[in-house]
């Protein structure tokens, strides 16, 4: 039998906190912004918590960008772009993995794909603008 999950204030305002970005944060990053209204909220808490959301399927872990984990409060399938440079996450809403490509791999390795992300690395836009900017510059 499953425990009944109790009502916390706190678990409520991470997952708010969490709905309300779109910037794919960082338990820290979570933690910063409820920490003036919950002077007593930890960062064991923020962590507990988001561990909490991706057990019950109302998180997902993004991955590791710049040595830290970051979140997004959207569990549909979809696709990310992660810049190399500046660690900016990006939705990429219309694209996501291929059902084809998990059935695939599950038929040619003999395993059972339960799931599929499909994340593309490279430069965002400013970073890319900011780099072209940076070769044009003549040294003196």
């Amino acid at each position: 039998m499953e425990r009944a999950v109790r009502y916390s204030k706190k678990r409520e305002a991470i997952l708010s906190v969490l709905r309300e970005t779109n910037c794919h944060p960082s338990a820290e990053w979570v933690y910063q912004q409820l920490k003036p209204r919950h002077p007593d909220l930890s960062l064991g808490t923020v962590y507990r918590n988001l561990a909490f959301f991706q057990a019950h399927g109302l998180a997902q872990s993004v991955g590791v960008v710049s040595g830290q984990e970051r979140f997004d409060a959207i569990v549909t399938p979809h696709s990310h772009f992660i810049c190399n440079c500046c660690g900016t996450v990006l939705d990429l809403p219309e694209i996501f993995p291929d059902s084809g490509l998990k059935q695939s791999v599950s038929a040619q390795y003999e395993l059972a794909v339960q799931r599929c992300e499909l994340t593309f690395y490279g430069l965002c836009s400013s970073c890319s603008q900011e780099n072209q900017n940076f070769k044009e510059e003549p040294l003196s």
